[in-house]
C-alpha cells in the first residue's frame, strides 16, 4: 500500500476530496438538466466521474452503482484504442470493452495541461433506445448483435470539432433520433463543464497539489477498506442463489460465491456459478466488478469517495465463460440490470456468515425493467421508453425495509408519472405501494409497487425481471418477501406472464407489474 496519504494534510485532504466529488457532481447536475429522455432527465439513469491519467477513478457522483466498477474499465478501453488529443470526446458502449449493456453509452474527454494528458473526464447514460430487436433495445436476445448498435472506442469529438459521419451513423440507426441527438448533445455538455472544473482547480491550487492529492485519495480509500475487512474474522463464507431463468431457456441460474477473508485482504471467487447462457442475462466482467466493489463500500462505515483503492485490496475471480463473466458475443441486456443485482444478493448472503448483525436481509433483487414503443398516432413519428420500477428494502438487524424504493445497484428514481403521461401515448392505471408484499419478523421488510400501464396505441412491450419464482431472502428467521408478478389484462380476461417476455398489446390492454417485497430480518418474538 502506498504512504502517500500519510504526508497530506488531513484538512486539505477532506478539501481535495470534496472538490473531486463535486467536479462529477456538477457534471451529473449538467448531464440531469439539459437531456431530453425522461430516462435521463426524470430518473436520473447516468453517472459521472473523474479519471487520472492511467484511467484510474479518482471521485464518482452518486449517481449508479452499477456503473462505478465498470467506467474506468470504457476509459482504459479508450486510452488503448484510441490516441487522445485536447478537444477529442470518445465515445463507447461495447459492453467487452469496459462497457455494462449496449444503452449506457459512455463520453470520455481527456484535460490536457500545456501539452500533457493529466485527467480524464466521463459519464454514463441510459439511452432509451439504441436499436435492435425491439424499441427500448432490452430484447430477450441470444446474442449481442439483436441488442442494438454496438460502438468501439471512437472519436465523436475530435480536436473540438464533432465527428457528422459518426454522429448520423448512430442516430441512423435508433427508433428515436431526435431524442437521442438531445441525450448525447446532454452528454457532452457534461463533459465540458468537467473539464471547466478540473481546470479551475489546477489554475487555483496547482498541478502538483492536485496530483498529490489525487494519489493520496486513492490511498486514504484504500487505507479504510482494509481497516474494516481486518474487522472480519478470517476464513471462507459462501453463499448462493438463483435467478429465475434467462428469458429462453426455463431453468434457474445459479450465482454462487466463496469469499475468502484474510487479513486485510479478500478473494471473492464467482466459480460456483454457472455457464454462460443462451438469454441475456449474461455479466461481464465489468458489472461483476461493480456489484462487489459497491458491497463493500457498503461495508465502510467512514465516509470515503468511491475510486480506484477499493479495488487494492480485493481479488476478483470469476472463470472465463461463466454468467459472471461472459464471453462475446453472449447478449447482455440483462446481466447489467439483473444479474448485478443478485451478485448482490450473493455476497451480502455470505458475508452475514462472518459479520452477523450488519448485513441486511435481501432486497427486491430487480430492476424490473420494462422497455416499449411504436409510433405516435398524431404526429406519425416513433416512441421508445425504458425505466425500472422499485420494490421493497430487506430489512436490517435494527430496522425495516423501505417500501418502493430502488435498492443496491441502481439508485434511479420512479419516473413522475405525470412526465411518463406527458411523453408516451399512455396511461398509469394505478400506482400504489404493494401492501405486505415485505417479509414478516422482528423488522419488516419494505413493501413492493404496483404500476399498471394501458396503452393508448399498438406497442411492443419488452419485460425483464427477476425474483418472480425465488423470493428475496430473510435473515435470521425473517422471513422472505413476496415473490413479484406480471400480468397482462386484455379484452376483461387477466393472464399471468413470466419474469421476462416480448409481446404486442392492443389498445386498451393493460400491463400490471407488481414488484417483490424485501426480506424480514429476526424471528418475531
Amino acid at each position: 500500500m502506498s504512504e502517500t496519504y500519510k504526508n497530506a494534510d488531513p484538512i486539505e485532504l477532506e478539501l481535495f476530496k470534496n472538490i473531486f466529488i463535486s467536479i462529477s457532481e456538477e457534471m451529473g447536475a449538467v448531464l440531469g438538466r439539459t437531456a431530453l429522455s425522461p430516462n435521463i432527465k426524470e430518473r436520473k439513469d447516468y453517472s459521472c466521474a473523474l479519471f487520472n491519467a492511467a484511467g484510474e477513478t479518482l471521485a464518482q457522483g452518486s449517481h449508479i452503482p452499477v456503473h462505478l466498477g465498470a467506467m474506468p474499465l470504457s476509459v482504459q478501453a479508450a486510452i488503448e484504442c484510441v490516441r487522445m488529443e485536447d478537444g477529442d470526446l470518445v465515445i463507447v458502449n461495447d459492453p467487452y470493452r469496459g462497457g455494462t449493456h449496449l444503452p449506457d453509452i459512455t463520453c470520455i474527454s481527456p484535460v490536457f495541461f500545456d501539452g500533457t494528458l493529466n485527467f480524464f473526464v466521463a459519464n454514463r447514460a441510459h439511452h432509451s433506445d439504441i436499436g435492435g430487436m425491439t424499441p427500448g433495445s432490452m430484447p430477450l436476445a441470444t446474442e449481442i448483435f439483436q441488442e442494438g448498435l454496438i460502438i468501439p472506442p471512437l472519436k465523436l469529438i475530435e480536436r473540438g470539432r464533432r465527428n457528422e459521419e459518426l454522429f448520423r451513423l448512430i442516430l441512423s440507426n435508433v427508433r428515436t433520433p431526435e431524442e437521442r441527438r438531445g441525450d448525447l448533445d446532454a452528454q457532452m455538455a457534461a463533459n465540458l463543464k468537467g473539464i471547466e472544473r478540473v481546470r479551475d482547480s489546477v489554475s487555483r491550487y496547482g498541478m502538483a497539489r492536485i496530483e498529490f492529492y489525487a494519489a493520496a485519495i486513492q490511498d486514504y480509500t484504500e487505507r479504510f477498506l482494509r481497516h474494516t475487512l481486518r474487522g472480519i474474522p478470517d476464513g471462507e463464507y459462501t453463499f448462493e442463489d438463483f435467478m429465475d431463468n434467462d428469458g429462453i431457456n426455463d431453468r434457474p441460474v445459479r450465482i454462487g460465491v466463496k469469499i475468502n477473508i484474510k487479513g486485510d485482504r479478500a478473494h471473492i471467487d464467482f466459480s460456483p456459478s454457472d455457464p454462460q447462457v443462451t438469454g441475456g442475462i449474461n455479466a461481464n466482467f465489468a458489472v461483476t466488478s461493480s456489484a462487489v466493489l459497491y458491497v463493500f463500500r457498503s461495508l465502510v462505515e467512514e465516509d470515503i469517495p468511491f475510486n480506484t483503492g477499493l479495488m487494492r485490496p480485493l481479488q476478483i475471480t470469476a472463470p472465463r465463460g461463466c454468467v459472471v463473466n461472459a464471453t462475446f458475443p453472449s447478449a447482455t441486456a440483462g446481466g447489467n440490470v439483473e444479474t448485478s443485482q443478485r451478485i448482490v444478493d450473493v455476497v451480502l448472503g455470505a458475508l452475514h456468515k462472518a459479520v452477523p448483525g450488519r448485513i441486511p436481509a435481501a432486497s427486491s433483487g430487480t430492476m424490473n425493467n420494462i422497455t416499449f414503443g411504436g409510433v405516435h398516432p398524431d404526429s406519425g413519428m416513433a416512441f421508445a421508453y425504458y425505466e425500472t420500477i422499485g420494490g421493497g428494502m430487506g430489512a436490517g438487524s435494527r430496522s425495516e425495509g423501505l417500501s418502493g424504493v430502488h435498492t443496491h445497484m441502481t439508485n434511479s428514481l420512479n419516473t413522475p408519472l405525470e412526465a411518463l403521461e406527458k411523453y408516451l401515448p399512455l396511461r398509469i392505471r394505478r400506482y400504489a405501494l404493494r401492501r405486505n408484499s415485505g417479509g414478516g419478523g422482528a423488522w419488516r421488510g419494505g413493501d413492493g409497487i404496483i404500476r399498471e400501464y394501458e396503452f393508448y396505441v399498438p406497442t411492443r412491450v419488452s419485460v425483464i425481471s427477476e425474483r418472480r419464482q425465488f423470493s428475496p431472502y430473510g435473515l435470521d428467521g425473517g422471513m422472505p418477501g413476496k415473490t413479484g408478478r406480471n400480468t397482462l389484462i386484455s379484452g376483461g380476461i387477466s393472464r399471468r406472464l413470466g419474469s421476462k417476455f416480448n409481446l404486442n398489446v392492443l389498445p386498451g390492454d393493460v400491463l400490471r407489474i407488481e414488484t417483490p417485497g424485501g426480506g424480514g430480518y429476526g424471528r418475531k418474538k
